[in-house]
């Protein structure tokens, strides 16, 4: 791998500990070129387009491969954004909070436009597994709602969420799809929400889900599943939704005890 000793080194807000240099000074020749591509970056702003790769290249005198591999970077982690054949500087990512508030108001809070677009609602009978964690009868029936969710109008990410039909009977007539969950279920069946058991994790996005997301396979997302009562303590839904890497951070508060 092409090396170089006179590396960009960024120092910035946010920038990692000695901007990704080794202690022993050799930096990939890939790594000097994501440097200077994010200076560019800074200097184009939001929504700025990116010159042609042979431009590029020809600017920072590397090879188009290494170019790629620099751009690739860039991409998975946000800074950079597919507009039909062109690639344009990517905004900040949202902040989605750890929070039993719901994905509508987290975006919101960001001045960001939140929306869903439907792909099921469909009523199944649960499993074992799925009857234990919602406490009810192997076999019961339970609503399965599967959305993709929006952003502006962008697609960011996918969310599966069950639920025990015994607790919501009308869902499939009540329930505006491209709305939220959460504000149905307090104001049309009285639930309040007590607690959730969250885990997070990374993973690759199945063929079925980049495609239903409009992303490459090969790109990093953020798995949630989520296990949320109420505040009798009875479980209310499971929850697994996927979130673009490149387009999302969680944040949460820590306190001392």
């Amino acid at each position: 791998m092409d090396e170089t000793p006179d590396p960009v080194v960024r120092s910035g807000p946010g920038a990692p500990i000695r901007s990704g240099i080794p202690e022993h000074g050799r930096v990939p020749k890939y790594y000097a070129v994501k440097g200077q591509l994010e200076e560019l970056l800074d200097e184009l702003g939001e929504g700025g387009v990116l010159p042609t790769e042979r431009e590029l290249a020809a600017r920072f005198e590397v090879a188009r491969e290494t170019l790629r591999q620099a751009l690739r970077e860039l991409l998975i982690q946000g800074r950079l954004r597919r507009r039909g054949r062109s690639t344009v500087v990517a905004g900040p990512k949202l902040e989605q909070p750890l929070s039993l508030a719901s994905y509508t108001e987290g975006v919101r809070r960001q001045g960001r436009v939140p929306g869903r677009t439907l792909i099921g609602l469909e009523r199944l009978d649960a499993g074992i597994q799925l009857a234990g964690q919602l406490r009810i009868g192997s076999g019961e029936p339970v609503w399965h709602l599967e959305r993709v969710l929006l952003a502006d109008g962008e697609r960011v990410g996918l969310e599966s969420t069950y639920l025990a039909c015994g607790r919501v009977p009308a869902l499939d007539e009540e329930f505006d799809p491209g709305s939220s969950l959460y504000a149905f279920l307090a104001e049309k069946a009285g639930i309040t929400f007590g607690a959730a058991d969250e885990r997070i994790e990374t993973v690759l996005a199945t063929p079925r889900e980049a495609l239903l997301i409009g992303t490459p396979p090969a790109l990093p997302m953020l798995l949630l599943h989520r296990l949320t009562r109420d505040t009798a303590d009875r479980p209310v839904e499971r929850v697994r939704s996927l979130y673009r890497g490149d387009r999302f951070s969680f944040t949460t508060r820590l306190e001392a005890d």
